[in-house]
């Protein structure tokens, strides 16, 4: 045997036999992606209430996920290593080929894919607290219908913002319990703006599967009838509808055998319409209304007494309306003053009087609170919300760059601060109970639908605006709605509107935005815009225009410019025009000249022609106005004439181009610049930027470049450590062998070391704040008993507190990577730590006997209180990881991988200890992957502990393959 594994190496150490077998590996990985395909169409067609994937096939679809990531990292290895060198690799490729193999047969579930899962029946929805004595007998009154039999339908109804979405959340997820009684239970908002294709959609979503858009409606409906009636017994709610609504158009059955549908609406006539049990959400009781007040005014007014008389004849004018309480309870947050209460008063009851119905009464007391607004602006930057669809889920990052274009956050020095300041608007009315945040979270708003209607109603007199978005048009609005008066259009996201050729263009002399982003437009007509004098934002991004309208060229007035995403725009007309210009955007297009006439666009600040088959610019030299110029994704080869004349430029990108230098001198004169972003990621380009101008750049926020060597690592750091602020985002490479990584995730912070001499003589000065530390292919001059992170110094402060990866691969001369006072004083935060390749490594924490707790016997426990994963792979000299009394306190651990260490003979992992005193695998861990042999020679500190933790061991063996 030992004959034929030396024949195998012997023919397999030729890098041609390695390229053969990556091709196998590849093959076999294709295949098992096909598997994996398919076992995900099965598992489509088998998920249905009531079930739930088996633990085996998550498990697999899990691990075939992780393995399409390490054969990307081995190629990665592969194409970075010399021809000559690369069949070291041979045993990692022959590992691979066998987890392919056994994932390949282990994915061959010959029966269901599917268990039964009686405890899922939907999605629970985020609620708020129910408020009042009257809520909650209606709450109960809505359950005992849902109990009841002989009521198939229910219709839960009264004004805007009374609480009817509120109970009724309360409710579906009070349902999701009742998994004996009901199969499946949907929510479906409706909303004022619904029509039948959409509503059809949203239900077909909400049971996860697609519809075809140019499928006809009546097919359509059948096929939701199908889906129903495929799921048992249903709960179909169908919260905010408007109008009357055919069951039979959408595809709802009439429900039966325990089925129901409740529908949520301000209309009384609907619920006669789809013959509904009603039940009528009342206002709050003069008590409850009183206290929900005090709740949300704060202790520090309700505890004035003088203030209380006023105070409940404010709560008494909401009468009784849950959002009117609480919008202008928020409003008057921390009013401690009578006057202002009074005024108040007198507001809320001069607008009562006016109005009769109950709905314009609702009107008036919201808008009291958007009255009580500190300013203008922050008005302006509330209705500007209006703008976006009804219930459209508003990424606060848009809503802001919106909100600056609009003049409504005013230019800053920094655009952090600008970001800053939109937030504390953000922040600002969200307090106010204005808006709130949106159901998906992750940096999204919402405007109720009511307060929508309100900001709707304000802007209908003015400032004037014409909305009509998200609303599924075909065609532009009639000339008639284009008032001589308004001030603002949106029309975003109607995904089929055309505007009639013959149209005549709108008169418009007052209108500052057009919002036409997301149309599917194909043209515009080349007089559309020649009564719009004033416009100064246009958006036109997301659609389907091969050209612009000529009629452009005379927007004299126009600030911002949007086309990003017009992937079939090939042409635009003269720019000469539009020397207002401050925002241009023109990435993902197919334009391949810059525009004629933009070198006279002296006040523009923000250009954006990223990813867009442009290769040339012209000289730059004039616009010294300009803040932001990106130019990712072009084929530019030179750095633009003039740039160094870009005093004002915050903002360069110059990613993926094919720039490969930068004439000395440039950065420095871009004294302005925040964010620079300098690196190509696709092809064999270097492009080096030199580190003392980084260090030098004292309003640098954001950095992604590379450094050539250690030399300029040392200037940059110097200069970085000598500014008083630092920036929030950097990903800085040093090192003549760079490759782009793209496996950081949420990282912001990052240096990475590749293919440079580190000489460690007076310390290596890195960031205090960096997140992810990779040193890769550097040859390092340490002495015999040093430990390589002895050497470096965090700066400005003493630790690295938000270190939380580290890689080290492929790295010379290191026999020793930390020292445990390092460890106890840096690493509390660390999540990865992988160290490959590394021949010469002989621990990785090194023994201490200075060590607080060493000696005699003790145990140093060396404490990693967030480490879920720890890779050491190809380490042939490895004896220890952290000594022989040294133990590792991991409770956060999930994946443990050694491969290719021989030497290593004992893993240090501390076991908790259970009640009965016997110990216990920490609770995270999923998975130990090494080789059996390793794994049966490995001692553990425990005499149970390889029993305890075989049932989470995963072996890794190497092929022996005669062909």
């Amino acid at each position: 045997m030992d004959f034929l594994l030396n024949k195998f190496d012997e023919s397999w150490d030729t890098p041609t036999n390695l390229d053969e077998k990556m091709k196998d590996l590849k093959r076999k990985q294709a295949e098992l992606n096909a598997l994996k395909g398919d076992t995900k169409s099965r598992t489509t067609a088998e998920l249905h209430p009531r079930k739930k994937l088996k633990k085996e096939v998550e498990l697999w679809l899990e691990n075939v996920e992780r393995i399409n990531g390490e054969i990307q990292d081995l190629e990665q290895k592969i194409g970075e290593n010399s021809f000559a060198s690369r069949g070291f690799l041979k045993g990692n490729v022959l590992k691979k080929i066998q987890e392919v193999d056994e994932l390949y047969q282990r994915g061959k579930f010959p029966n269901s894919l599917v268990v039964d899962n009686p405890g899922w029946i939907g999605q629970a929805l985020s609620t708020t607290t129910l408020f009042g004595g009257a809520a909650k007998t209606c709450m109960e009154e809505i359950w005992a219908c849902l109990m009841d039999n002989d009521i198939q339908k229910i219709g839960v109804w009264g004004m805007g913002g009374i609480g009817k979405t509120t109970i009724m959340k309360l409710v579906h997820n009070q349902l999701l319990r009742e998994t004996e009684r009901f199969d499946i239970v949907i929510w479906i908002t409706v909303s004022k703006e619904m029509n039948i294709i959409k509503l059809q959609n949203r239900i077909a979503r909400a049971m996860k599967v697609s519809l075809d858009e140019d499928e006809d409606e009546t097919i359509r409906a059948g096929m939701i009838y199908e889906m129903l009636a495929r799921k048992g017994k249903y709960v179909l709610i169908l919260d905010d509808l408007w109008d009357k609504l055919s069951l039979e158009e959408v595809g709802i059955p009439e429900p039966s055998n325990g089925s129901k549908l409740v529908v949520t609406t301000r209309l009384l006539d609907v619920c006669h319409y789809l013959n509904c049990r009603e039940v009528r959400v009342p206002t709050l009781s003069n008590p409850d209304a009183w206290s929900l007040f005090l709740k949300k005014v704060g202790e520090d007014v309700s505890n004035h007494p003088n203030l209380l008389p006023i105070m409940e004849s404010v709560a008494k004018e909401c009468g009784g309306l849950p959002l009117a309480i609480v919008t202008i309870a928020s409003s008057m947050k921390g009013v401690r003053d009578v006057h202002a209460w009074r005024d108040a008063l007198h507001e809320l009851k001069r607008n009562g009087e006016t109005v009769k119905k109950m709905e314009e009464k609702v009107f008036q007391q919201l808008q009291f609170s958007y009255d009580r607004l500190r300013d203008e602006e922050l008005k302006n930057c509330f209705l500007c919300c209006a703008l976006f669809p009804e219930d459209w889920e508003i990424e606060t990052d848009e809503l802001i760059h919106l909100w600056i274009v609009e003049g409504h956050i005013k230019e800053m020095d920094s655009m952090q601060q600008e970001i800053d300041k939109g937030r504390t608007i953000l922040d600002e009315l969200k307090s106010s109970c204005l808006i709130e945040n949106g159901y998906k979270g992750g940096g999204r708003v919402k405007l109720h639908d009511v307060l929508r209607d309100m900001a709707l109603r304000i802007t209908s007199v003015r400032p004037r605006f014409l909305v009509k978005a998200g609303m599924e048009l075909n065609r532009l609005p009639d000339v008639g709605d284009w008032n001589e008066d308004l001030e603002k259009a949106s029309l975003m996201w109607n995904g089929q509107l055309q505007i009639p050729s013959r149209m005549p263009p709108p008169k418009c002399p007052k209108l500052t935005t057009l919002l036409l982003s997301g149309c599917n437009l194909e043209s515009i007509p080349e007089c559309f815009f020649e009564q719009m004098h004033g416009l100064k934002i246009l958006d036109l991004s997301w659609n389907s225009i091969k050209s612009l309208p000529n009629s452009i060229c005379n927007l004299e007035t126009l600030t911002t410019l949007l086309l990003g995403w017009c992937e079939q725009l090939e042409k635009v007309p003269s720019f000469s025009k539009l020397q207002a210009l401050k925002k241009l955007d023109l990435s993902r297009t197919t334009i391949k000249h810059i525009p004629h006439g933009m070198e006279r666009l002296v006040n523009l600040k923000y250009l954006d022609l990223s990813n867009t088959q442009i290769t040339e610019v012209p000289s730059f030299s004039k616009l010294q106005a300009l803040k932001k110029l990106d130019l990712r994704r072009t084929t530019i080869k030179h750095i633009p004439h003039g740039m160094e004349r870009l005093v004002n430029l915050k903002y360069l990108d110059l990613s993926n181009t094919q720039i490969t230098e930068m004439a000395d001198g440039i950065l420095a004169k871009l004294t302005s610049l925040q964010h620079l972003a300098a690196y190509e990621a696709d092809s064999g380009h270097k492009f080096f930027v030199r580190g003392e101008e980084i260090g030098g750049l004292r309003k640098l926020e954001l950095f992604e470049g590379c450094l050539l060597d250690w030399n300029e690592w040392n200037s940059c750091a110097q200069g970085l450590h000598a500014r008083a602020i630092w920036p929030h985002q950097y990903i800085i490479y040093v090192g003549h062998q760079f490759k782009w990584n793209d496996y950081f995730g949420d990282s912001k912070k990052v240096i990475e070391f590749r293919g440079c001499d580190m000489i460690c003589t007076i310390g290596i000065k890195i960031l205090s704040d960096v997140e992810v530390l990779n040193i890769r292919e550097c040859s390092v001059d340490l002495c015999e008993e040093e430990s390589l992170f002895s050497w470096f110094i965090p700066m400005p402060h003493n630790n690295f507190s938000s270190l939380s990866r580290i890689d080290i691969h492929g790295c010379e001369n290191i026999k020793k990577l930390f020292s445990s006072n390092w460890v106890l004083h840096n690493l509390q935060n660390l999540n990865t730590l992988g160290v490959g390749l590394c021949w010469d490594m002989e621990e990785i924490i090194a023994s201490e006997s200075e060590v607080e707790g060493a000696g005699n016997g003790v145990a140093i426990k060396l404490t990693f209180p967030r480490l879920k994963k720890l890779e050491l792979w190809d380490l042939p000299k490895l004896k220890s990881i952290c000594g022989a009394n040294g133990v590792m306190v991991c409770d956060s651990i999930e994946l443990i991988e050694i491969s290719d260490c021989p030497e290593l003979k004992r893993i240090p992992l501390h076991l908790p200890l259970q009640d009965d005193g016997q110990p216990s695998p920490p609770s995270s861990l999923r998975r130990i992957q090494a080789n059996t042999k390793w794994w049966e020679s490995v001692e553990w500190d425990h005499p149970h502990a390889k029993s305890l933790l075989e049932p989470y061991f995963h072996k890794l063996e190497l092929i022996v393959a005669c062909s």
